[in-house]
């Protein structure tokens, strides 16, 4: 048997995954493996990095999956510092660029993977090169910030209140600097409903945190190099100055598909690379034999909406790596699209989202019904009960749950599972308020919040 050689562009949770898959389904002398990484390390859990710096987590080695060493020792040839420059579809051929000494190399392949996640967004305005301005993706990213906390920083101002801003704001304040966080929106987290940010919003600000949201970044100062602060404006308002020894971008990000674009394989309205259900790469809507891509670098399918989506979460690379490594040694499988089910905690917060929000819904052209509820996480009379509310939005005529919300105290968001299974289904809240939930007066009233929710809902 003529060994086949799998090239795999970028070395963290899709093309990791994809490598350690083929590996344990096919040997050294059947598949060699060789996996392109620019960066200095593969396969770390980047949504660790604020518990990192926060100090949740004790080291940076604890977010790290499995190192190079490791996988070396499993068969699979990683080069690290190694950029893909560009990929010849028709000769079957990688050019790569060593950053360290700037030599070039050409890597053939019989199938190649391309996983090269997502680029943060830095929007172009003056001062964001300047020292002591980060951004939060790769963990020589969290050694940099925590360097600059062990210098001495005291003020950090965070531009962006999704996910990793409010994460980060939750860290630096743990820390104890000074932390404000400016958004361009009207509440933080605009992947849920603004009543269900202005829930966020009021427990942010009862940490200490100063959150200025409807104030976009105008630049950042900088002196001698160093960014002294940042100056802002509300929407309605005056300009601001902020003083800060840290800036950290949370912008959000956006799939690194330049690399596929120039090759000729098919970008899609999100930005990220088109594949089929066996995230196979396309040119033309036709999908090509053993070309793949998975990870943050793809467009997908919302399965409510059934709209092309980029969403950069861990989840769907590794499912996406799992799909593409079963056909690489000779299975078949096929991803079933996405509902961008997420969670995370602002200290003792906890918030959960799943399928749509109201102006996707809107955008998707869904008309809708929403309803909000308000419950405990425990029973009312049990130690620690704690508020929690749920938000969901069903489908006017048909009460089939299209999306869903949950802004609570512990306990609260792995709730949100409940309702992603629903979706996932099409069930109607009629149905879910039926469904058969566990209870105990530790973990939920007798109507768990989530019955109450689709109660009410089916009710109305």
């Amino acid at each position: 048997m003529t060994r086949q050689r799998l090239l795999i562009i970028g070395g963290d949770a899709a093309g990791m995954g994809v490598a350690a898959h083929a590996r344990r389904g096919r040997p050294v002398d059947e598949l060699e493996i060789v996996v392109l990484e620019r960066g200095q390390y593969t396969s770390y859990a980047a949504c660790g990095i604020p518990y990192w710096i926060g100090g949740e987590v004790d080291s940076r080695d604890d977010l790290i999956a499995r190192t190079p060493q490791e996988h070396r020792a499993q068969g699979i040839d990683v080069r690290l510092r190694i950029e893909a420059t560009a990929i010849d579809l028709d000769a079957r051929r990688v050019s790569a660029r060593d950053l360290d000494d700037g030599s070039v190399s050409e890597f053939s392949f019989d199938d190649l993977v391309i996983a090269t996640g997502a680029t943060p967004l830095r929007p172009d305005l003056p001062g964001l090169d300047a020292a002591g301005v980060f951004g939060i993706q790769h963990l020589q990213d969290g050694d940099d910030v925590r360097a600059a906390l062990d210098a001495g920083a005291s003020r950090a101002v965070i531009v962006g209140a999704g996910y990793i801003g409010l994460e980060m704001a939750e860290a630096l304040i743990q820390r104890g600097l000074t932390v404000t966080v400016i958004d361009r929106s009207q509440e933080p987290m605009s992947v849920v409903d603004e009543d269900m940010g202005a829930l966020i919003a009021k427990a942010v600000r009862g940490l200490g945190i100063t959150l200025l949201t409807g104030t976009e970044l105008l630049e950042v100062m900088v002196e001698d190099g160093r960014a002294t602060g940042v100056r802002c404006k509300a929407l309605a308002g005056e300009a601001q100055v902020l003083e800060a020894d840290l800036v950290i971008l949370a912008l959000g990000t956006a799939p690194t598909s330049e690399l596929a674009r120039v090759a000729g394989l098919d970008i899609g309205p999100s930005g990220g690379i088109t594949t089929d259900a066996a995230m196979r790469a396309q040119i033309g809507g036709a999908a090509q034999q053993h070309i793949w891509a998975a990870g943050d670098c793809v467009e997908v399918m919302h399965r409510v909406s059934q709209r092309p989506v980029a969403i950069a979460l861990a989840t769907h690379a590794a499912k996406q790596a799992r799909v593409v490594a079963t056909h690489i040694v000779g299975g078949y499988a096929t991803f079933p699209g996405v509902l961008g089910t997420a969670a995370t905690k602002i200290c003792a917060l906890e918030i959960g989202r799943t399928g749509l929000s109201t102006k996707e819904a809107a955008a998707a052209g869904f008309e809708v019904e929403p309803t909000t509820m308000e419950s405990t996480t425990k029973a009312g009379y049990y130690p620690g009960a704690e508020s929690i509310t749920t938000k969901l939005l069903v489908e006017k005529g048909t009460g089939r749950l299209l999306g869903a919300q949950i802004v609570g105290h512990e306990g609260s968001a792995k709730r949100i599972d409940v309702l992603a299974t629903a979706i996932w289904n099409g069930m109607t809240v009629a149905q879910i308020s039926e469904m058969d939930l566990s209870y105990a007066p530790p973990f939920s009233p007798v109507w768990d919040p989530v019955l109450i929710a689709a109660r009410k809902a089916a009710n109305r």
